[in-house]
């Protein structure tokens, strides 16, 4: 997901230097939802994964 946020991102920097102002606008939002939804996902996998360790040992 964060491969995705990148590559979005990097479209958003390139429509910006093209003139295309909303449209990267549009882009950068859709690249720091994907961020957050990534570090979200991680976190909580993190967290479950410290606790199932906990009851597997």
């Amino acid at each position: 997901m964060l491969k995705w946020a990148a590559i979005i991102a990097i479209i958003a920097v390139v429509l910006g230097v093209l003139g295309f102002g909303e449209l990267a606008g549009a882009f950068i939002e859709i690249a720091k939802a994907l961020f957050w939804v990534a570090v979200v996902i991680a976190g909580a996998l993190a967290i479950l994964g410290f606790f199932v360790y906990k009851k597997v040992t």
